[in-house]
């Protein structure tokens, strides 16, 4: 199931992306996504209100507002490396603030203090219900699904500044999207990022050092995590640099693509 978070007339609800539906007229599948209201929210009981709208006319939003993001570095070897790093002994976390999440097409503003902005694809693991010190065998029922994310980073700041809060938080450094997939095996699925069309990152998550079900053991036995959280575990090599005016695409198998234009800050 494919949940998104769109906005329609300045009204903002969830529903669920179907790849077609059945016209009024003709009572045969149309070629054009839709998406079907649904009753309340994804971390709860909720009701499938059976009214669809074309997922043209409506406005994707990020599929979750989380209380925090919790993301994890190095957890691939080649990206570790090639920034001329050695693999951690234990998982390096930091977080992305609320205020960083931007959603499918929202502009990424390229931030004034820095001149060297790189892009990061990413799994982004969404939470589904409150939860505290998860057993690594019992990880999967924590979760709701999975989208794509785009860890932006101002590198030369992350080098000359000791914590990362400026370099991995600001305002639109976390695009997330385009919807939250439930349906999916993440042990191995490709992940990819172009930028203008061009192949920048291909990787895979079987290329993870510590696997999803590890990370949300090590994060929830020092905090819970809540509906909504969203946990970001690390990027393949090929990192590399944004400029103003890039268009860049985060794609992973069996969930779609995100995307997102590079804008100068006002």
């Amino acid at each position: 199931m494919r949940i998104a978070r769109f906005s329609l007339d300045g009204n903002v609800a969830f529903g669920i992306v179907h790849p077609s539906a059945p016209t009024e007229r003709e009572q045969s599948p149309s070629d054009d996504p839709v998406i079907e209201i649904i009753k309340g929210h994804p971390f709860a009981d909720f009701e499938r209100s059976g009214k669809t709208l074309p997922l043209s006319a409506v406005r994707l939003l990020s599929p979750v507002l989380p209380n925090k993001v919790v993301a994890v570095g190095r957890n691939y070897a080649e990206h570790a490396r090639e920034l001329g790093h050695e693999v951690p002994d234990d998982p390096v976390l930091f977080f992305k603030p609320s205020t960083a999440v931007a959603g499918p097409g929202d502009p990424v503003a390229y931030p004034t203090y820095s001149s060297e902005v790189h892009h990061e694809a990413e799994l982004a693991v969404v939470i589904g219900r409150m939860c505290h010190r998860v057993p690594r065998e019992r990880a999967r029922e924590v979760i709701l699904g999975y989208t794509c994310a785009n860890d932006i980073t101002a590198r030369d700041v992350q080098r000359r500044e000791a914590q990362w809060v400026r370099a991995k938080g600001f305002d639109s450094s976390c695009p997330l999207g385009p919807w939250v997939e439930t349906d999916l095996d993440p042990t191995s699925v490709t992940i990819m990022c172009t930028v203008n069309g061009e192949q920048r990152q291909l990787g895979n998550t079987s290329e993870m050092v510590r696997p999803i079900e590890e990370l949300i053991a090590h994060i929830s036995e020092a905090m819970t995590l809540l509906p909504g959280d969203v946990i970001l575990t690390g990027t393949p090599a090929g990192v590399g640099p944004l400029h103003v005016g890039d268009e860049v695409a985060v794609t992973i198998e069996g969930i779609g693509t995100l995307t997102n234009k590079v804008i100068k800050r006002d």
